[in-house]
């Protein structure tokens, strides 16, 4: 992510139906303080997803643990149900396997989308952890 990204990340995280399942719609000053404390890390834990030049959301790539990274996504609803988070799943996939970690997906227990996703992959739900619900691939 870059500076310039804070004006679309607030649209993103102060969108209610976008942050249904995560928290509370953000303010200005929450998501400029999310995208320094989180996107302009060295290395990042977000990075910007883009379609066409365009930010559309942002992805999750961090570590988990010692063997695994965390994946996940945050997408502008327009962008919704068009197979860019099908898509961005399986690159950060690629990108984990070549850095020969496992990956995890953890999400709000009622977001339907991302367990679809994380099943069609070939995740294994590991339950219910901290809330989370939590998905693996070995």
């Amino acid at each position: 992510m870059q500076p310039g990204d804070a004006d679309a990340l607030y649209r993103l995280l102060s969108d209610p139906e976008v942050m249904r399942h995560l928290e509370p719609p953000f303010d200005r000053e929450q998501a400029e303080a999310f995208l320094h404390h989180t996107g302009l890390l060295e290395p990042p834990l977000v990075y910007a997803a883009e379609a066409n030049g365009d930010f559309i959301g942002y992805v999750i790539y961090h570590a988990y643990d010692e063997d695994s990274v965390e994946i996940g996504w945050v997408l502008l609803p327009e962008y919704w149900g068009r197979g860019y988070a099908s898509a961005l799943t399986d690159r950060l996939i690629d990108r984990a396997r070549q850095e020969r970690k496992s990956v995890v997906i953890e999400c709000a227990p009622a977001q339907e989308a991302t367990k679809r996703i994380a099943s069609k992959k070939g995740f294994r739900d590991c339950g219910i952890c901290d809330g989370l619900a939590v998905y693996r691939l070995p």
